[in-house]
């Protein structure tokens, strides 16, 4: 018996030391894609983020200036575990962390500026996988389909990668191809995140962020379908044809799958990276205007505004991941203007009719600085008395600004400091909001968060002449709605002129300040001529 049990024992040893080294030996199973791996990591994780909470704060008077700087140190060590999390599970969870970081203003400072690394730490599919992939969607194998194939993607993503290569026709192409695993990965991931999200919420009654796993549940069946995105891609291409700055990839339909999307190659530099808009000669101030706030507002962060203006109050279809990786710049190839690529179109928000003007007339009441109906529409719009704290995350501004106007200052950096520190302050608060909201809203949160990152590495916020297009867009979506809704020729016929006088004044008002501006600048100029008078 002693002898059968040692030679069993010796049998095993060496079946899991073979299995060991094989798994070891295979570069191509990973560890790290195991089930069992992946879910102890995330609740070890979990785990140890909440104990830090618990046992951290627990001792120190609540609103303390000591419980302040514990409660940004706390913040700081969970969000580093929960960026080395999302790094070790990668997909789904990379995908999730950006989401995050996107958050600016929504959440601690700790975790947004921590979890933007993401964005460059996104896995890589070896060429074999992706040979894989492209054989198994289209039957055939890569030099079949090309002349060449760089072998180094121009861009990874938590979810796909993107590789150069030219048909056989000479045209060169973007070739987008999922990662093998994601779809396997995904669906367990988003269930795992739920329980760990519920665990947490037993623990910590005021977290509220069961509409984060309920956002991914929903748009990521959306993202992983490339046929889907090439469908956006000109859908939207279409709705803003009158953008002449504007480019849009076209499709390749004869060479696409739900894992494989052929596109045309446009280049260009990200729209934050001021390096290559110097080596092309792109200037920045191109179409520059000095507004009544002194604003430089640039030509591409103008642009930028007037695209998004116009998804999102006029056509209720909504780009939703308007990082820099996916907004290029570049000059034209036959007219040397200034253009901007909208990359990566698998995720729009569809804004239902109610939400959309109900979300124009609070902009308008907004701009205008009619806080009556900005009450009356945040209340519309699900925040109850929740309304400020809307108006503040929306606008990113401090209630005292939106009440004084948000066109009538510029943001200063005490301003900008005391919303940070209200985002930490009133996490519970947000939390709620977040949970009464459509969920339409959420992802126009993410959106607008992500422009303004890229309005402040441009060096410009919201000016008065942003918000100007914004109400010009929220008049026309608005005369529109009244048309349709009207079958009275002399009512349309009043709509049409309503509509004209308003888009008149807001084009005078907007001219005031140009004026303005233009008067401030001479005053500036004639005092720097008496300080500094010319050598004789």
């Amino acid at each position: 018996m002693a002898r059968r049990t040692l030679k069993l024992a010796s049998w095993t040893s060496m079946a899991l030391a073979a299995s060991g080294f094989y798994l070891y030996s295979n570069k191509y199973l990973d560890p790290n894609d195991f089930g069992a791996v992946r879910v102890g990591r995330a609740v070890a994780t979990t785990a140890v983020i909440s104990y830090d909470y618990l046992t951290s704060l627990r001792s120190v008077p609540y609103g303390s200036e000591e419980y302040a700087q514990l409660r940004s140190e706390v913040h700081l060590r969970s969000a580093r575990r929960l960026c080395e999390l999302c790094c070790a599970n990668r997909g789904t969870f990379i995908k999730v962390g950006q989401h995050l970081a996107a958050l600016d203003y929504l959440l601690p400072q700790e975790y947004t500026s921590t979890l933007k690394v993401l964005h460059s730490q996104a896995p890589k599919s070896s060429m074999q996988e992706v040979s894989q992939v492209i054989r198994e969607d289209l039957g055939k194998e890569i030099h079949d389909l090309f002349v060449s194939f760089d072998d180094t993607p121009m861009g990874a993503a938590s979810l796909a990668q993107v590789h150069k290569a030219v048909l056989h026709d000479g045209r060169t192409v973007a070739v987008k191809v999922q990662h093998p695993k994601v779809q396997v990965q995904s669906s367990k991931d988003i269930l795992l995140m739920e329980v760990l999200v519920l665990a947490v919420k037993q623990l910590f009654p005021e977290f509220e962020f069961m509409w984060l796993v309920d956002e991914a549940k929903k748009n990521l069946p959306l993202e992983l379908d490339f046929l889907n995105e090439g469908r956006n891609a000109e859908k939207v291409a279409q709705m803003l044809k009158h953008f002449d700055f504007l480019k849009v990839p076209q499709i390749y339909w004869e060479l696409s799958t739900k894992r494989v999307l052929l596109m045309e190659f446009l280049d260009g530099g990200q729209v934050n990276d001021r390096d290559y808009m110097e080596r092309n000669k792109i200037d920045v101030n191109e179409g520059f205007a000095l507004d009544c706030c002194g604003i430089w507002a640039t030509s591409i962060s103008r642009h930028l505004g007037k695209i998004y203006s116009e998804m999102i109050f006029v056509n209720g279809f909504v780009h939703c991941d308007p990082h820099p990786g996916n907004v290029l710049v570049r000059k034209g190839p036959d007219t040397g203007k200034v253009e901007i690529v909208l990359l990566d179109h698998g995720l729009y928000q569809v804004l239902t009719e109610e939400f959309r003007l109900d979300y124009c007339h609070l902009w308008q009441s907004l701009i205008w600085t009619d806080m009556e109906k900005v009450k009356k529409y945040c209340h519309r719009l699900g925040a109850g008395d929740f309304y400020p704290l809307l108006a503040c995350m929306l606008t990113a501004r401090s209630w005292n600004s939106v009440n004084r106007g948000i066109s009538q200052a510029p943001i200063t950096a005490s301003e900008n400091t005391e919303i940070r520190n209200n985002a930490a302050t009133y996490l519970p608060q947000i939390s709620q909001l977040l949970n009464r909201v459509p969920r339409q809203m959420l992802l126009i949160f993410k959106t607008n968060d992500l422009l303004r990152g890229i309005e402040a590495t441009l060096g410009t916020r919201a000016s008065a002449s942003s918000f100007l297009n914004m109400s010009r867009c929220c008049v026309r979506a608005l005369a529109t709605n009244n048309k349709k809704n009207t079958c009275s020729f002399f009512r349309r016929t009043q709509i049409s002129f309503s509509e004209t006088i308003s888009l008149w004044q807001i084009s005078l008002h907007e001219l005031i300040l140009r004026v303005k501006g233009l008067k401030l600048a001479s005053w500036v100029l004639a005092l720097l001529c008496w300080l500094l008078p010319a050598p004789h």
